[in-house]
């Protein structure tokens, strides 16, 4: 609540210089949240927009001491020809087997089957990711 004599001191001297200084933080404040919103939003909307071929580990299998079967999710442009790279882990974490598949049927979405060979046991199978064959 304001008293008469605030009233009659902000009619005679004006505002104070800390107010003024309030409003320059608040509206520099607001440019900079907007301006930092949109960097970020910029930066979501390129990476998606770059990521021609993108794939999903569904599930694997540890078929034997020397097989992964992995169920693949791939997705992509109908035109792009994608490579994904699996990995296949030991229960220690050492890595037992690796192998890259391509991926160049006319479709958007793939579902496929694939089998990593492996050098000893695996627990674990993961993919380590997708390109497109032309590097991008």
């Amino acid at each position: 609540m304001t008293s008469a004599h605030d009233g009659l001191t902000r009619e005679r001297y004006g505002r104070s210089a800390d107010e003024r200084a309030d409003r320059v933080l608040k509206v520099v404040g607001a440019v900079l949240g907007v301006v930092f919103l949109g960097i970020v939003g910029w930066f979501g909307v390129s990476y998606v927009a770059g990521t021609k071929v993108s794939g999903e580990l569904i599930k694997f299998d540890v078929a034997s001491d020397r097989e992964v079967a992995v169920h693949l999710e791939i997705r992509k442009d109908a035109d792009v020809t994608g490579v994904c790279t699996l990995s296949a882990v030991a229960e220690d974490g050492g890595e037992v087997g690796r192998a890259d598949f391509t991926f160049d049927q006319k479709r958007t979405r793939i579902d496929e089957v694939v089998t990593v060979r492996t050098a000893g046991r695996a627990t674990t199978a993961q993919l380590v990711g997708c390109t497109a064959v032309d590097g991008s």
